[in-house]
């Protein structure tokens, strides 16, 4: 019996970072189908965690304990949370507008993935001590108003392009530019920062982040192509790509991040002894960082991963 080797994007020991795996990895449609996902996702990656090769730590006294560090977490576990579930149900257009088998199957498993997540977020959530019985108006009391000013607008534009319009290929765009191109630096940046201060929490977004570069990569392929096969159909492209950045620039994110980083900075000071001389990327030390410096990071990666998606998909002038 031949056993396919786990391709390096699924294996939790080389899969590459969010930010090079969403800048430079090429997958296509007919590649990650159903039986990539049965095999490697469901079977290989997933296995891995739930057999414990994949060590799961417990979540740390600094984010059971009530405390600015505790909230921080709360604030971005819970907002992921309901972007995981508003994803999953967009992505139920994409899978009924998928134009052949291989997107069927596809969007078939990324919204699985998407559910998959949300549970994820939501189980760190209960492991971290917030009551079953509470964890409904814990995330909304926590991530209603952010999700309100943040991820309502998104997804009423992405339905737009989707459920009204039937836009198969503009929908693909703009869950690649927008929430996956988006989301995916920010997620870099909580896995590592996690890291040294509540590895179970790093972990979730590290298999998190692992999917999402398979959905971006996969995504930009798909309109790469389109666009090759159509190259009349940029225009109207372009235009949809414009209109959702310029809605996105105007969104409140900056202030749901500062409120959030700030309260990782207060939690960072009290808790420096678990971070030591860790660093978030390479030279600089996590316990040296600030609000600000951490923000313009994540900000600086989310426009790189987007210019360069972009670019990719015959798409750069959106990005100007």
């Amino acid at each position: 019996m031949t056993v396919n080797p786990i391709p390096a994007e699924a294996d939790w020991d080389s899969a590459p970072s969010v930010l090079e795996g969403a800048r430079t990895l090429e997958l296509t449609p007919g590649r990650c189908n159903l039986p990539y996902w049965l095999e490697h996702v469901a079977g290989g990656m997933l296995r891995r965690l739930s057999d414990g090769t994949v060590p799961d730590p417990d979540p740390t006294e600094a984010v059971t304990t009530p405390g600015p560090l505790r909230d921080a977490l709360l604030d971005e576990f819970c907002f992921r949370h309901l972007a995981e579930e508003k994803a999953t149900r967009a992505l139920s257009f994409l899978v009924f507008h998928a134009p052949d088998g291989d997107c069927l199957e596809f969007f078939s498993t990324q919204l699985l993935d998407e559910a998959r997540h949300a549970r994820a977020f939501r189980d760190h959530l209960l492991r971290v001590g917030v009551a079953g019985r509470d964890l409904a108006a814990t995330v909304e009391k926590t991530a209603g108003a952010s999700s309100a000013a943040v991820l309502e607008p998104l997804e009423e534009f992405g339905l737009r392009v989707l459920r009204d319009s039937g836009d198969f290929y503009g929908g693909v765009l703009v869950l690649t530019v927008l929430v996956e191109g988006v989301l995916a630096p920010a997620a870099e940046l909580s896995e590592r920062k996690w890291r040294p201060l509540d590895p179970a929490a790093a972990l979730v977004e590290r298999g998190a982040n692992m999917d999402e570069i398979r959905h971006l990569a996969v995504g930009s392929s798909i309109v790469r192509q389109y666009l090759t096969d159509r190259p009349r159909e940029r225009g109207r492209l372009l235009e949809i790509m414009r209109e959702g950045r310029r809605l996105w620039e105007g969104l409140p994110m900056a202030e749901v991040l500062f409120r959030r980083e700030s309260l990782f900075q207060e939690g960072l000071a009290e808790y420096g002894r678990l971070v030591g001389d860790y660093e978030i990327w390479p030279g600089r030390r996590l316990i040296d960082t600030g609000i600000e410096e951490r923000m313009e990071a994540a900000q600086r990666w989310s426009q790189e991963t987007q210019d360069a998606r972009l670019a990719y998909m015959h798409l750069g002038e959106a990005g100007r």
